[in-house]
């Protein structure tokens, strides 16, 4: 179980941008939020991908409270999540060739044995040809960027994953292809999922249930 519980966050304590929202995820659910853009739910993905500490509330992984964040939460913990961002160009390092790029965790985690293996299996699954893993981000087209970061996402092959505006800078065959890679991740894996997104039609098609972000967070509507 994913749980988010009565979350506050923000990026200025007097004025945060999500207030006492509450969402659980059960393992194996696809769950969409549904929003306008600039209603605080990207900073609420970025609280159950453990990477924004609330100011209040508490985020539940699997029953146990996460108490440390980014890279001082335990391994166990931030690698039981995996996190795909609206922007590829702004989460991917420029420096880095697709292949380099998509075996980041690997390395970062101490295995990079598996490297050899993993990263030409995932490129497959994710409709990246050899030819563009010795590419840099610059070189490769917003969707074969995005393609990378989504099996970067699924490399350490994590019980949660964050979907935060995915396919947002996507065509539509880019979209419904990166969507099928993920549903058929969740069929074989029990993975849960958390899609945050605008198009309440995806939404409604991908998941299994979609909560309105006013219904979530009702302070919001009370902002001054």
């Amino acid at each position: 179980m994913l749980e988010l519980r009565a979350i506050t966050a923000g990026y200025d304590r007097n004025s945060p941008v999500v207030r006492d929202a509450s969402l659980t995820i059960a393992q194996g659910e696809a769950v969409g939020l549904f929003g306008p853009s600039g209603c605080g739910k990207s900073t609420l993905a970025r609280v159950a991908a453990l990477l924004h500490r609330p100011d209040f509330g508490t985020l539940f992984l699997d029953g146990e409270p996460v108490r440390r964040w980014r890279h001082r939460a335990p391994r166990a913990l931030r690698t039981a999540v995996g996190v795909v961002f609206q922007q590829p160009r702004l989460s991917a390092d420029p420096r880095l060739r697709l292949t380099d790029l998509i075996a980041e965790p690997l390395r970062a985690t101490g295995r990079r044995e598996e490297t050899g293996e993993r990263v030409p299996e995932l490129a497959a699954t994710v409709g990246l040809t050899p030819d563009l893993l010795g590419r840099r981000p610059h070189e490769v087209s917003d969707g074969q960027l995005q393609r990378a970061c989504l099996a970067r996402a699924l490399v350490l092959r994590p019980r949660w994953l964050i979907c935060d505006e995915m396919t947002a800078m996507l065509d539509a065959s880019t979209t419904a292809a990166l969507v099928t890679v993920v549903e058929e991740y969740r069929s074989s894996t029990g993975a849960g999922l958390l899609a945050v997104g605008h198009d309440r039609v995806l939404l409604r098609r991908w998941c299994d249930r979609t909560s309105d972000w006013e219904s979530l967070a009702p302070a919001a509507g009370n902002r001054p």
